[in-house]
């Protein structure tokens, strides 16, 4: 149990400092004040968890600490819901409507065809 906290809790540290670093983007990137770094990072964790999920199905060389480490900790770290709501929220106080609908339906759009292609992207391999 302990073992497996400290995989998830490593995996997720490393997520959450490179979710950090390309969050930056939301301060260099102004288009409808989309939030671009948290939409970049959120596509980018549904990409990479799709093909985990791909390979973890396909294959035995992710092992259950891996997966926890890359899925649960990594993944679960890198990806934020909370920053995705918050900023939604932000952009309802400014009043812009338009942003919201673009960063929500792009958001959930472009994140299920990143899952998607992740996933699929192993049946190649």
């Amino acid at each position: 149990m302990i073992k497996n906290i400290l995989i998830i809790g490593t995996g997720g540290f490393i997520g959450s400092v490179a979710r950090y670093f390309l969050s930056g983007l939301n301060l260099n990137i102004d288009y409808f004040s989309i939030p671009f770094g948290t939409l970049l990072v959120n596509i980018t964790g549904s990409f990479i968890i799709g093909l985990l999920t791909g390979i973890s199905e396909r294959s035995t060389i992710l092992t259950i600490e891996w997966r926890l480490f890359l899925m649960v900790g990594l993944c679960g770290g890198f990806t934020t819901f909370s920053s995705f709501t918050n900023e939604n929220l932000m952009l309802l106080h400014n009043g812009q409507f338009l942003s919201i609908l673009l960063y929500t339906g792009l958001s959930i759009f472009l994140g299920f065809i990143a899952v998607f292609f992740g996933y699929a992207l192993t049946n190649l391999l």
